[in-house]
């Protein structure tokens, strides 16, 4: 068994790895994904801390190319499943056959694609709940159960899930139980024309980069604990918890603008979200202890699909996005 020093070396070893390979990551990165910073540092939040990521975006903005060159940086296994009306769960989860065995016929598991580290569950609304639902434990509890027998996932794994904002039609919007069970949903947006030209002609005149691994599984596996183990201020996670509670109508202390343009706010998992975030946010800034500011930085990715705008908020043209804004510069930072 590893002894307390043993540990603590490791997990300072840890610590003074994700510094050091941040800038390796980034140009790592930066080889195959032009600009869009925010996006992929909230990625690698999510995946340093060992939570899932709902990406939204309009298409052709290279959601399922980022998330893949984020999987090749860490050698993990990844897998990808386009979502349509007619998938079932058991093509998620895998199912149980019949086979020819030594002892006669018998049971046999094939695993399905959800057995791997990296899951892009590709345009997640475009299937219907049940089998949306077929993630749900997956997500929360890292094992599937088929025939009634429960199965460990491999270690790590992540859910990212894509899902496209302006086609409605023959859509399942996500309930919001499962958006819950997301830390983050991370917005791509277009990029800017200086980038939007770099992408345009580097990608017209090179095959695809092989990206060169910066963290084994065992490794990612070992910064997720380290994570966990960041010290955080009483009144930095007061700070969060207050962001969340603001957040919800008809409580005490809740601010006007959010009873008038919110039928919805945050739950606990916000706080817990927020804080988990932003201990991971502090080590890839190189920090060993978080600030209000990694708060502020993941506020708007944590709350903005955790907020229901009324019918009110959206004739006036308010989204979520704006409620949070809002509640940065409401509530008092400590």
């Amino acid at each position: 068994m590893e002894t307390t020093e043993t540990t603590h070396e490791q997990d300072r070893l840890a610590v003074e790895q994700i510094a050091a390979s941040r800038e390796k990551i980034e140009q790592e990165l930066g080889r195959v994904i032009i600009g869009q910073k925010a996006a992929v540092e909230e990625i690698l939040v999510t995946l340093f801390a060992g939570a899932n990521c709902l990406i939204t975006g309009v298409p052709g903005l290279a959601k399922t190319m980022m998330v893949r060159a984020i999987a090749g940086i860490f050698d993990l296994e990844f897998h990808r499943i386009q979502f349509t009306p007619d998938l079932m769960p058991a093509d998620i989860t895998g199912t149980e056959i019949l086979t020819d065995g030594e002892h006669g016929r018998e049971l046999r598991f094939v695993k399905g694609p959800v057995f791997t580290n990296v899951l892009l569950a590709d345009e997640i609304n475009r299937t219907p709940p049940k089998t949306q639902a077929a993630l749900l434990e997956a997500m929360q509890e890292k094992q599937v159960t088929v025939g009634g027998t429960s199965r460990e996932l491999p270690k790590p794994f992540f859910v990212l899930a894509t899902q496209n904002p302006i086609e409605m039609e023959g859509t399942y919007p996500l309930p919001e139980a499962q958006l819950d069970r997301f830390m983050l949903n991370v917005f791509i947006d277009y990029l800017p024309e200086e980038d939007e030209v770099r992408v345009v002609s580097e990608t017209t005149r090179r095959d695809d980069v092989q990206l060169n691994p910066v963290f084994s599984a065992e490794e990612v596996v070992r910064i997720q604990g380290v994570v966990r183990k960041v010290p955080v201020a009483d009144s930095v996670v007061r700070y969060a918890v207050r962001l969340a509670a603001s957040s919800r109508p008809g409580q005490k202390g809740t601010p006007d603008f959010v009873n008038e343009w919110v039928n919805w706010g945050a739950g606990l998992r916000a706080g817990q979200a927020l804080i988990l975030g932003s201990k991971a946010r502090a080590l890839l800034q190189g920090r060993s202890h978080v600030t209000p500011d990694d708060v502020k930085a993941l506020a708007v990715p944590v709350l903005r699909h955790r907020i229901l705008p009324n019918f009110k908020a959206e004739a006036e043209g308010v989204d979520a996005d704006k409620v949070v804004e809002k509640l940065l510069e409401t509530v008092r930072v400590p």
